[in-house]
């Protein structure tokens, strides 16, 4: 008799795991849906503010009417807090691009500074 029932059990054991239910495709679908939707709802993680750093032309002022030198120059950047700085002389050609970490002095002919900028 235990010949006869074990492949009944066997197969017992094999007709209720079919009919164990399966997660219907409609509800996985649902809850990968829910799932993207929650990920997308998070704040995206803050970048690192630019300004910070940013160039603050008002405390190199100091420089305007004055016939600076390169060491002037970078006193000027230094004080007000830039990156780089440039020179710009009447009629040279120049980049038109916005760098708020750059200061720019402005020349005449005569190589006065006649203004000064961050840009």
């Amino acid at each position: 008799m235990s010949r006869f029932l074990m492949p009944v059990a066997a197969l017992l054991t094999l007709a209720l795991a079919a009919c164990a239910p399966q997660p219907d495709e409609q509800e996985q679908a649902a809850a990968q849906s829910e799932q993207r939707a929650e990920e997308a709802a998070q704040p995206a993680p803050s970048e690192p503010a630019a300004t910070a750093a940013a160039c603050d032309d008002s405390q190199a002022q100091w420089a305007i009417g004055k016939k600076v030198t390169d060491a002037d120059v970078e006193q000027a950047r230094k004080d007000a807090g830039a990156e780089t700085a440039r020179t710009l002389k009447p009629n040279q050609p120049v980049t038109l691009e916005f760098n708020a970490n750059r200061l720019n002095l402005d020349l005449d002919d005569a190589g006065l500074v006649t203004a000064i900028r961050c840009g």
